[in-house]
């Protein structure tokens, strides 16, 4: 990376989109999970750092649309396509859902990082977009950085290094 102006970085519970030859970034994926959606053909994506799995659960008119998987995988998919992307050529890869601490209780609630992930993947099959990679589950934190040039996402786990997908 030439220039550190071509770095966006988004922090828990935010979306952004990128172009061309710039690159975005998440850090602190635990729980959370970093959601990339993209048109490989016009070099445009854009990422979202989801924290939780439903909108039911946020607080009574504070709803911030990339906090949750039900609401910020269409916010991002129509975010992408204002930015160029074509509907029918949208992709996805995500990473993070981690179960950080283990619990010695079977309660639903405390499996925040799987029900994550599974929330995101159901919203995005419910708009039809194919995941193409995807590393989630574990208990490691991750960051991940996605250049719409290459479509190449970047995945470092903590202790274990860094792959491509």
């Amino acid at each position: 990376m030439d220039n550190l102006m071509q770095l966006t970085k988004i922090g828990i519970a935010e979306m952004g989109i990128v172009k061309g030859s710039q690159i975005i970034r998440t850090s602190g994926l635990g729980s959370c999970v970093g959601v990339v959606i993209y048109d490989e053909e016009k070099h445009v994506g854009g990422m979202v750092h989801v924290m939780l799995p439903d909108s039911s659960l946020a607080k009574e008119g504070q709803l911030n649309k990339a906090k949750f998987a039900d609401t910020a995988i269409s916010e991002l998919v129509n975010k992408v396509v204002l930015n160029g992307g074509r509907r029918l050529n949208l992709k996805a890869k995500l990473a993070g859902g981690s179960q950080m601490f283990q619990f010695n209780s079977s309660n639903e609630m405390m499996r925040i990082g799987p029900r994550n992930v599974e929330a995101v993947l159901q919203q995005l099959e419910k708009l039809q977009i194919r995941v193409l990679g995807s590393d989630v589950g574990g208990n490691k934190g991750r960051t991940i950085e996605f250049s719409p040039e290459n479509s190449l996402l970047n995945i470092r786990i903590v202790n274990q290094g860094v792959i491509i997908i």
